[in-house]
């Protein structure tokens, strides 16, 4: 059989204020082109299919169309929920998407049945897929056992507990006559993050060994890290990565889809397809004369990320923007900003004004000749004392 793994799409996402949903919309247009040249017997979306846990209307009818355009190529597919999804929300749309011929995981359930999905390909061939959405510690552990465990403890009772989980479900692997498939959307210990994942979710608090998963399985579909990349286990073991960088973080990563062939008796081989529809992400460094001579340097339609290598100063942002409107990201670059800079010395409060006060700290951060901002404060404190 042959399955199209996909996961992190984060329908929503806002990159420093700019909506990236055309993007959006022509990267699932290419995942669902590919799904079409490719013919998968299954596809798997293994989770974050939305940025937020309250995505927009206009968030909700892209994934929800691009689900029902990856079921109108003839694959089965399969969604579970990830850390930014809303999983009860996933859970209510179950309805529609079982009418849609699609299956919808959105929150692990006490029925284990939920969570274990029987088919067959057009050609007869049986495959059997455990499907477990993002698993919150909170959840994962009783708080009774949280409150008297170290974390050390505690990090290991997760780990203890999602592999009791995937036991269960996976019990009948090994006499299935099916090939066996697991998704999940998790940290495995060994993963490399993409640069643009929520932290609180990869650290080791939410991380489980490899070994979790059982030699039976043919392959793990897994959803959370953004790059795409295989890790060592007992048996194939993959994060297709996200479709598109979803932040300055990510520009490194190479998009793309994961496809799979196996059968019950050979290994799965994977191909990496990429996925090339949304805008590059690409940063660039240097003083306002040296960005002026970039605005014909190839970077064409790509957002920026900007580091100036300029004193900071009321105004630097437009002015780089203005340079180059593309950019969406201004800093001051920090390797340009000497350690010598910053005053050591402490502002007394005592007797002193607050715009003496706001003086000093501009003073501290290089903004010595910035008159137009000390005076905005005056002007300002001065509004603020009048109308108290």
């Amino acid at each position: 059989m042959r399955i199209l793994h996909t996961s992190d799409w984060h329908v929503g996402k806002v990159l420093k204020g700019q909506s990236r949903l055309a993007e959006q919309i022509a990267v699932l247009a290419q995942v669902v082109e590919i799904a079409r040249t490719e013919r998968p017997d299954l596809v798997v979306v293994a989770g974050d299919l939305y940025d937020t846990a309250a995505p927009t209307p206009d968030a909700t009818r892209v994934v929800t169309r691009a689900l029902t355009a990856l079921r109108g190529t003839g694959a089965a597919v399969v969604a579970i929920g990830g850390n930014h999804d809303n999983g009860p929300a996933l859970d209510a749309l179950r309805p529609w998407a079982e009418a849609a011929g699609i299956t919808l995981r959105g929150t692990v359930r006490d029925n284990p049945d939920e969570h274990v999905i029987d088919g067959a390909t057009a050609t007869g061939e049986r495959w059997r897929l455990v499907a477990l959405p993002f698993l919150s510690q909170r959840y994962a552990v009783r708080a009774t056992e949280m409150y008297q465990l170290t974390a050390a403890e505690a990090t290991q009772t997760y780990a203890d507990h999602v592999a009791r989980l995937i036991t269960r479900l996976t019990q009948g692997f090994a006499d299935s006559g099916s090939v066996n498939l697991i998704t999940g959307h998790l940290t495995v210990v060994g993963g490399r993050s993409g640069g643009g994942e929520r932290e609180v979710h990869t650290v080791l608090g939410y991380a489980v060994p490899a070994t979790v998963f059982p030699t039976s399985t043919h392959y793990v579909a897994l959803g959370h890290l953004h790059r795409a990349q295989q890790l060592d286990g007992p048996c194939p073991v993959r994060y297709s990565g996200s479709p598109l960088a979803i932040d300055f973080g990510e520009a490194e990563n190479v998009p793309s889809v994961s496809v799979v062939d196996v059968t019950v008796s050979t290994a799965a081989r994977v191909r990496e397809v990429p996925v090339t529809a949304a805008t590059a992400l690409r940063t660039v460094r240097g003083t306002l004369a040296e960005l002026a001579d970039l605005t014909g340097d190839g970077h064409g339609d790509a957002w920026l990320r900007v580091f100036v290598r300029e004193t900071p100063r009321a105004g630097l942002r437009e002015q780089v923007q203005e340079l180059l409107p593309r950019a969406l990201d201004v800093r001051i670059d920090p390797e340009f900003v000497s350690v010598g800079t910053t005053s050591t010395r402490v502002a007394q409060r005592a007797g002193r004004v607050p715009g003496e006060l706001f003086a000093d700290y501009l003073d501290s951060r290089g903004h010595t000749a910035d008159d137009g901002v000390r005076a905005l404060f005056d002007s300002l404190y001065e509004e603020e004392v009048t109308s108290s």
